[in-house]
C-alpha cells in the first residue's frame, strides 16, 4: 500500500462545539474504516487538517470534505507520498487552537495562500512531536 498525505485548510461554516462533536465523530468513525490516520487543528475561523493513508481512501476523503458545506474556501495545501504516519495511533486527533498557528487577522487577510506545503508539514510535525526535516 502506498501511503499518501494530504493536508488542506478551509474556513468553517456555522462554527460551534455541536458542529465540531459531529465531524470529530463522523471521522473518526469512517478513518478507522478506511485506514486513514490524522489531525485536525480547528478553530472558529480556520480548519486546517492532515490526513494520511492509502491514496483512494484519503482522496475520497478530501472529496467528500470539499462537498461538505461546513467547509468553505477549501484549499489544498500538500498532496504527496510519505514514507510514515505522522499521527499513526490517532483515527483523528483533535487539536485546540494553537497560539503559535496564526493570529485571526493573518486567516482573514490570506495567510493560508501564502501557506507553503512545507510550512504546512512543519505544523503537523511539530504536532506530531517528531523532529522537523532537516
Amino acid at each position: 500500500m502506498q501511503l499518501s498525505q494530504l493536508i488542506y485548510a478551509s474556513r468553517p461554516f456555522g462554527f460551534d462545539a455541536g458542529m465540531l462533536d459531529n465531524i470529530l465523530v463522523a471521522a473518526r468513525r469512517h478513518n478507522a474504516r478506511n485506514g486513514i490516520t490524522g489531525s485536525l487543528v480547528c478553530r472558529r475561523d480556520l480548519f486546517l487538517q492532515l490526513l494520511e493513508g492509502p491514496r483512494l481512501a484519503v482522496t475520497a476523503t478530501i472529496g467528500r470534505i470539499i462537498a461538505d458545506d461546513r467547509h468553505v474556501e477549501v484549499a489544498i495545501l500538500h498532496c504527496g507520498d510519505a514514507t510514515e504516519r505522522m499521527f499513526p495511533d490517532w483515527s483523528m486527533r483533535d487539536d485546540p487552537p494553537q497560539s503559535w498557528m496564526w493570529p485571526a487577522d493573518e486567516v482573514r487577510s490570506g495567510v493560508i495562500g501564502e501557506t507553503t506545503a512545507a510550512d504546512a508539514i512543519a505544523i503537523f510535525r511539530r504536532l506530531s512531536g517528531m523532529a522537523p526535516v532537516a
